[in-house]
């Protein structure tokens, strides 16, 4: 694992190009996560997320809520940094 300073200076140097998903799961979630981009041809676990939950906010209203809640902080950070 890198060092808390190592790990600093490579979010200051890529904070406007790459992002990380940083998410607590048991190791069977990322396998399943990998897996299902790995057969759709999508880019990475994140746009796996993603997909899935566009798919479930069409039958969850919780889905949906967290998917609106996601784009609006998209957004508006997207907006913080461009201007």
């Amino acid at each position: 694992m890198a060092t808390r300073e190592a790990q600093h200076k490579w979010r200051l140097t890529q904070r406007f190009v790459k992002r990380q998903l940083n998410v607590m799961a048991r190791e069977h979630t990322h396998r399943m996560l990998t897996a299902f981009a790995h057969a759709f041809q999508l880019r990475g676990k994140g746009e796996a997320v993603t997909e899935l939950l566009v798919q479930r906010a069409d039958h969850s209203p919780e889905a949906k809520r967290i998917l609106d809640d996601a784009a609006a902080a998209y957004h508006r950070d997207r907006d913080l940094y461009i201007n």
